[in-house]
């Protein structure tokens, strides 16, 4: 048991470091330069360093800021708002249609953001003070908010799986691709809940009479604010799962596609470029400084015999993969109570992974797996993202309210989970399909 010492004071002492409140990435750098210094002697830090920025210069990595700069100028634009309006008109009369609308909304935003913070800022600001109004109960508003923004995390361009591919070491073309089901079913259960829940208790989401559009302002307005966002969609992720463009490529089209549209619109302007590539670039420096980290404490853990020493013991369990597996995600489940989900993916996958594939199993269906526990993170208490960004966007909620508006679509969450588990053919056979 020569490596157990080795990993308690790696995550131990990254865990210190978190706790005084280091930034993620300078946490990471901090620990492996510790880390290689010790271990390989003071000569091994230029290697560490080299090793960072042979990480960042990636073909595939580039796909991160192009994710980026698309969903940041639609949103800056507002293009959004507009379709919200159009779904909104074409809803009618549907029962809880402002919570199926929610649903919807979030579903198309995510597929143009890739950003579970910026969906749900973007949902609960847009449709939280309406939600209200109408009279649906803080609890389905909230926690309908909450699970749709975090729909960006499965449904490509999910920024959060491209991270996980690079720091996994796999395919970022196959997680996106493979993501889409689960992202749909997760999706289906939501709505499975909306439909129980306004059936036994109906004043949770009273009924109202919208003002009603004719059929031509449905068509005109679908056409209009909609196709022209659904051909972008396209050319990211229907590009990506037929296998037409690289995830690199069907960005680098959606990013110009986003650009044509705001030209097109007429909303395109000095100040609006500022603003977009500011945020841009303070998002990508962000992103790629945590990925070349994860790389410098991959490569402690592995000299240390940590990662090996691991792998053989858990290997040497008599115990089945899914038990072994269950037992991985249950780890996942606790740290995302306390931790945000860049930093789970940098300490758990680069032990999980091998371990994976020790047993024959596909990574990219352990990583679509983590993906779903990861959103579940997010919606998890105390320290869940998505619900501090509720919180942000309606602060007369309590915290411990908005929590138990999670609480449900976290139970979904967690029975998508245990499908995937119990059947990776939902996964597996999809990226079958498309090989």
């Amino acid at each position: 048991m020569d490596w157990v010492l080795p990993i308690v004071a790696i995550i131990g002492g990254l865990l210190v470091v978190m706790a005084v409140s280091t930034p993620i990435a300078f946490a990471f750098l901090f620990i492996s330069l510790i880390g290689a210094a010790v271990l390989q002697g003071p000569g091994a830090l230029p290697q560490t360093v080299l090793s960072i920025i042979s990480t960042i210069d990636s073909f595939s990595v580039v796909t991160i800021p192009l994710f980026i700069l698309m969903g940041v100028i639609l949103w800056h634009s507002r293009l959004g708002n507009e379709a919200f309006e159009t779904l909104d008109k074409c809803m009618g009369r549907m029962p809880a249609r402002l919570s199926f609308l929610t649903l919807g909304s979030g579903g198309i935003f995510a597929a143009l953001s890739g950003s579970t913070i910026a969906n749900t800022a973007m949902l609960g600001t847009m449709l939280y003070p309406d939600l209200r109004r109408r009279g649906y109960s803080n609890d389905l508003s909230a926690g309908i908010i909450i699970a749709s923004g975090g729909l960006a995390m499965m449904i490509p361009p999910s920024a959060l799986a491209v991270i996980l591919a690079a720091i996994g070491r796999i395919s970022v073309a196959k997680v996106l691709t493979a993501a889409v089901v689960p992202g749909l079913i997760l999706a289906g259960m939501y709505c499975l809940y909306i439909l129980g829940r306004t059936f036994f208790f109906p004043a949770s989401a009273p009924s109202y009479e919208p003002g009603l559009a004719s059929w031509r302002e449905k068509v005109g307005g679908i056409f209009r604010h909609i196709a022209p966002l659904g051909i972008i969609m396209f050319a990211v992720t229907g590009f990506i799962v037929l296998g037409i463009a690289t995830p690199t490529e069907a960005g680098a089209m959606g990013a110009l596609g986003s650009i044509v549209l705001v030209i097109a619109k007429g909303r395109m302007s000095r100040a609006l470029i500022v603003d977009v590539l500011t945020e841009t670039m303070q998002i990508t420096v962000m992103v790629f400084a945590i990925i070349g980290m994860a790389t410098a404490f991959t490569q402690v853990l592995a000299y240390s015999g940590a990662t090996s020493g691991l792998l053989q013991t858990v290997l040497g369990m008599d115990v089945s993969p899914i038990i072994l597996f269950l037992g991985m995600q249950v780890v996942v489940f606790i740290l995302g109570c306390f931790m945000e989900q860049i930093a789970i993916m940098l300490i758990t996958l680069p032990i999980f992974i091998p371990i994976v594939v020790s047993t024959g199993h596909d990574p990219v269906w352990f990583g679509v797996l983590m993906l779903v526990n990861l959103e579940t993170a997010a919606m998890t208490p105390p320290f869940g993202l998505s619900l501090m960004v509720m919180k942000g966007v309606a602060p007369e909620l309590t915290f411990s309210q908005i929590a138990r508006a999670s609480a449900p679509f976290l139970v979904c969450n967690i029975i998508v989970m245990l499908l995937l588990l119990v059947f990776p053919g939902i996964v597996t056979e999809v990226l079958a399909a498309f090989d």
